[in-house]
């Protein structure tokens, strides 16, 4: 078959009593970026186009959902507030794109596979 593909995403789940929740995915980690750029949550959620209400709920969603925060914010005031992705977010970030390109690898040896290459 011509043209064919593989596509998937991966996201890293959390149970907790017997709920399942969905705690980093790529659009999350995306957020993360664009506040570790950004030093704003605010404008870290203008960048993907998304509501400031929408970005907040997904930042306190990881860090209640993390054993330690992943995002620390200060309030505004005289400098201004902002926000800064912690070390543990930056782990996860590091570890969340390395999970990514093994994902990638997989589905491209899938399709080889399938394709029978």
């Amino acid at each position: 078959m011509k043209n064919l593909r593989i596509n998937g995403r991966v996201w890293l789940e959390t149970t907790s009593e017997g709920e399942t929740e969905r705690f980093l995915g790529i659009g999350r980690m995306e957020l993360l970026s664009h506040i570790q750029q950004t030093g704003s949550i605010n404008k870290a959620a203008k960048a993907m186009g998304m509501s400031y209400k929408r970005a907040w709920d997904l930042v306190h969603s990881m860090n209640r959902l993390a054993d330690v925060p992943l995002v620390a914010t200060q309030t505004g005031g005289e400098k201004g507030g902002g926000a800064v992705v912690t070390a543990e977010g930056e782990k996860y970030l590091v570890q969340y794109q390395a999970l990514q390109v093994r994902f990638q690898q997989f589905l491209t040896n899938e399709l080889a596979m399938f394709s029978g290459g």
